[in-house]
């Protein structure tokens, strides 16, 4: 295998591993927002909730974005 392949794809793991890492709280926290609806804090579960989104969020801008691909003339 060459360098370049290498580097590549230990790259690739290290983004996959902080996707994983954003989902996973993702998870817990709507866990927490299930358990806090279910007793009544509404509150809460609504500012979980909010707070898994936002890692859902985060999880999605891990690794190259592509900008204006197709460019207006």
């Amino acid at each position: 295998m060459t360098a370049s392949f290498l580097k590549t794809s230990s790259g690739f793991n290290s983004l996959h591993q902080k996707r994983e890492v954003f989902l996973k709280e993702a998870v817990t926290l709507f866990d927490s927002a299930s358990a806090q609806a279910e007793a009544g804090d509404l509150n809460a579960a609504g500012s979980l909730i909010l707070k898994a989104l936002d890692q859902e969020r985060r999880a999605g801008g891990v690794g190259p974005q592509v900008l204006q691909l197709i460019k207006p003339r």
